[in-house]
């Protein structure tokens, strides 16, 4: 889910105006679209069937060590570099406080529906850090910057787990196969869409911006990881969860230095 974005000029400079061509914004849906489509992949791979408590709460330890990496390396790093730490606070303190209260009132309806509240949390959590995310991903497009191998496969490491978890939790609470497709597809749809987005407003953001873009994420992570993934991880996958947790972080470190 990690895009690193370079910035150009000093920190409150626009990017230079360029002509939007039908081939350049194809990539952008394109990439966007192949982004998010992991979501989409552990989706119904969750769906599916039941699947052992041990290895999800291992899938979602391994995916949450990848997820710490992403938001050391890959956002709240490049954030501060990018612009003002004041910019990348502004914008975790809103990520963070964003999913809070988000998170809250989903947990109180999944409740009074009948459960499934870790994997709404989850399904929370891909949404609101992959649209700023894959808007960062659609700048960097524009700016010509292209995207490495290793930012993709990190992408899947970090999206697989939280699909699956969420997925499998609520078909244990109920919810219908069909449902639960329909759902991470329009998250998938909205976080591909994001990158169109974020190609098409390349222009106006300035570094300030897209710093604050990589802190709102980050911050919406890091109460996610805590609140949700990471309890849930230890949970259904016991002792050896934190094993599995350094495991996934030392892979996306590995891989945010790929291209």
């Amino acid at each position: 889910m990690i895009v690193r974005v370079v910035g150009v000029g000093s920190a409150d400079d626009a990017r230079a105006p360029r002509r939007p061509t039908s081939h350049a914004v194809t990539a952008a849906i394109g990439w966007g679209a192949l982004a998010a489509s992991s979501l989409v992949i552990g989706a119904l791979l969750g769906a599916l069937r039941s699947w052992p408590d041990r290895l999800i709460g291992l899938v979602l330890a391994f995916g949450a060590g990848a997820l710490i990496s992403a938001v050391s390396f890959d956002l709240a790093q490049e954030g501060a570099r990018l612009g003002d730490r004041g910019a990348m606070a502004i914008g975790l303190a809103a990520g963070a406080l964003t999913y809070f209260a988000l998170d809250r009132l989903v947990g109180r309806r999944s409740a009074k529906a009948g459960g499934g509240s870790a994997g709404s949390a989850l399904a929370l959590g891909a949404f609101l850090d992959g649209i700023p995310e894959q808007l960062v991903l659609g700048i960097g497009i524009a700016a010509g910057e292209g995207v490495s191998v290793g930012l993709l496969v990190a992408i899947f490491v970090s999206n697989l787990p939280e699909a699956i978890g969420s997925s499998t939790d609520m078909r244990a609470a109920g919810r219908s196969p069909a449902a639960i497709r329909r759902l991470w597809f329009l998250v998938a749809v909205v976080c591909a869409l994001a990158t169109v987005v974020g190609y098409a407003i390349a222009d106006s953001v300035t570094n300030n911006l897209n710093a604050a873009v990589d802190g709102f994420a980050a911050g919406a992570l890091l109460v996610m990881l805590i609140d949700s993934m990471i309890p849930e991880a230890v949970r259904k996958g016991g002792d050896v969860s934190g094993l599995a947790t350094v495991l996934g972080f030392a892979v996306a470190a590995g891989l945010s230095g790929i291209g």
